[in-house]
């Protein structure tokens, strides 16, 4: 089998971004090393991979802890069917956090906000969310019947886990599988601590950024394999959705060969097992409306 043949008719691209540098800098871009990536991505210039890559509807996730850019997303799902979600940003501590979840769901294209998330991985306690007034704002995302993206490094996976077990009526998605360092082959202690994440049933991953977390100048698929079967095989293919994270895969890969190879890493499940992959899975966390 093929890659090619791997990957399903339907496809949700359940992770991506965009950014205007004219809007608003995206201050953590910096660096030779980011250089590639420091210029506008437009849903224009996405639209035009995913149509090429057959991708058929995406979830657009914010990239700065402003609290403008979620409505921007929001507008830019009003006006792009391509965008079937937005994962936005909000201050979880803030003491108005439900009356501001309910103002951004009253904005145009207010229906389209599917999620939350913030730069967990920048704080510099392990413990974050754990924290009284982030546990206060995480039962608020619960509420608004919203799902909340963690975007984590393996050593915060700990707090995690105690807070999805604090929270069992919050839809919890690992962004990135909790960005295991692939590129220094290491494992261990990322697998022991995803493996018990997954036993709890409000947690699913997202099959994405691996090659941004791998060697971008070498990696192969063999390097990838070991981390995308520990997903697979913990959260069962009903739990984990595919995301490019693109533009950021640009790094490493383009946008049609993260695909590829996500076909050729899940080559081994069955059909249905793909679809959920690909599309069901992303549609049933984020409540995805079905184009008609």
């Amino acid at each position: 089998m093929t890659a090619a043949s791997a990957v399903p008719p339907r496809v949700v691209d359940a992770h991506h971004h965009v950014w205007d540098l004219s809007v608003r800098d995206q201050d953590w871009i910096t660096g030779p090393e980011l250089a590639p990536i420091r210029r506008d991505f437009l849903v224009c210039d996405l639209a035009a991979e995913a149509q090429a890559a057959g991708v058929s509807a995406t979830v657009l996730v914010q990239t700065v802890t402003v609290a403008e850019e979620t409505p921007e997303f929001l507008a830019l799902a009003g006006a792009h069917e391509l965008i079937a979600g937005v994962v936005g940003w909000t201050d979880l501590t803030a003491p108005d956090v439900t009356d501001t979840l309910a103002a951004l769901r009253a904005l145009p294209g207010g229906e389209f906000l599917v999620g939350i998330r913030h730069q967990v991985q920048a704080e510099p306690d392990p413990g974050w969310l754990l924290r009284p007034d982030v546990q206060r704002g995480l039962a608020a995302v619960a509420d608004a019947g919203l799902a909340y993206d963690l975007l984590i490094t393996p050593g915060q996976l700990p707090a995690a886990m105690t807070a999805a077990r604090a929270l069992p009526g919050l839809r919890f998605v690992l962004d990135h599988l909790g960005k295991p360092s692939i590129a220094r082959g290491e494992l261990a202690p990322w697998e022991g601590f995803v493996r018990e994440l997954a036993t709890l049933p409000n947690v699913a991953c997202k099959l994405s950024g691996m090659v941004v977390e791998a060697d971008w100048q070498r990696w192969t698929v063999s390097d990838l394999r070991p981390y995308a079967e520990v997903v697979l095989e913990a959260f069962g293919a009903s739990r984990v959705m595919y995301g490019s994270d693109w533009p950021v895969c640009r790094l490493a890969s383009s946008y049609a060969e993260v695909l590829g190879v996500a076909g050729e890493l899940t080559s081994g499940l069955s059909p249905a097992e793909r679809a959920e992959v690909f599309a069901g899975a992303a549609e049933r966390v984020y409540g995805l409306r079905r184009p008609e």
